[in-house]
């Protein structure tokens, strides 16, 4: 059976799960083709992730191929993606993910089958594909996700000059690539307060936020939510935790539901929260609009 090509297709559903970042191992830097037979490409670890492939996103689309060495077809699709990555200069970033050695990175990409290949702009996914494809057809794969992004990015192009570094974003950045969750968002709220339109702050502070509070629920908070279905602070605990286990759905079920039955100020509590949680997502996103339309139909 011939595999289709891949296809721009909406964002994946569910967020990168970034909770693994809290316990990075110390990890030496990686470079390029860092393991032996590794396809020639940025290696994606714990330590780098949220610098080298979610902030890199926000400046260049980041193709990231999940792989593994015991695949004969992920090596080949690796240096395929290499040269066309050679050619392109500083248009796009290639980035690889060995999911024998690195198995919690594949897990927060949810990825399935090896190889798999995954774009992300702006932090969020855009396009992915599995298998091996000809040549051909990543060129022009590669070329829709550059039309799709053209004039989004804060990346320079070719024939621009690259803009000064900003220290200020460069030690938030780097707070946040040591794990230092407290000092990073302290970092980002003081760029966002000097620049409230800041939008790479805004999505730092939002995200960080976030895995500070949903990182602190214990395992079984859906279980404890079930139970209990009308404590709110339950509730709020497990979708906090659905999120993480990329089950966007039913967190946003959940609370719309719990919207339905309540009143008053803890009806106000549960939107705000919902809301919330929306925002942590590209407002584009099919889950996002399905999760507000049916917030509004609860409410009138």
């Amino acid at each position: 059976m011939t595999r289709p090509g891949p296809r721009i297709s909406p964002a994946l559903a569910g967020a990168v799960d970034l909770s693994a970042l809290k316990q990075r191992p110390a990890a030496s830097t990686a470079g390029e083709g860092a393991s032996s037979g590794a396809p020639r490409g940025l290696e994606v670890t714990e330590a780098n992730l949220e610098a080298e492939v979610l902030v890199r996103s926000t400046e260049v689309p980041v193709v990231v191929l999940l792989w593994s060495p015991r695949s004969d077809s992920s090596t080949q699709l690796g240096d395929a993606l290499a040269a066309l990555a050679a050619a392109d200069g500083s248009k796009w970033a290639f980035a690889t993910v060995n999911v024998d050695t690195t198995p919690r990175v594949a897990q927060m990409f949810g990825v399935q089958a090896v190889p798999t290949v995954v774009a992300l702009a702006a932090g969020r996914p855009l396009s992915s594909f599995e298998g091996m494809q000809p040549p051909e057809q990543l060129r022009r794969w590669i070329d829709s996700l550059l039309n799709a992004v053209a004039g989004k990015l804060s990346g320079t192009g070719e024939g621009e000059e690259p803009e000064e570094a900003d220290p200020q974003l460069e030690q938030a950045r780097a707070f946040l690539d040591a794990g230092d969750f407290d000092a990073a968002r302290s970092a980002y709220q003081a760029i966002l307060d000097a620049d409230p339109n800041h939008a790479e702050a805004k999505g730092a502070v939002r995200q960080i936020g976030f895995l500070q509070r949903a990182t602190t629920h214990p395992q079984n908070a859906v279980a404890i939510a079930d139970a209990a279905p009308d404590d709110l602070d339950a509730a709020f605990a497990a979708a906090d935790v659905e999120i993480l286990q990329q089950d966007v759905q039913a967190a946003f079920a959940r609370l719309t539901n719990l919207v339905r039955r309540t009143a008053g100020d803890d009806r106000t509590a549960v939107r705000t929260r919902l809301i919330e949680l929306f925002d942590l997502f590209d407002p584009a996103d099919p889950e996002v609009i399905a999760g507000r339309r049916n917030l509004a139909n609860a409410l009138y």
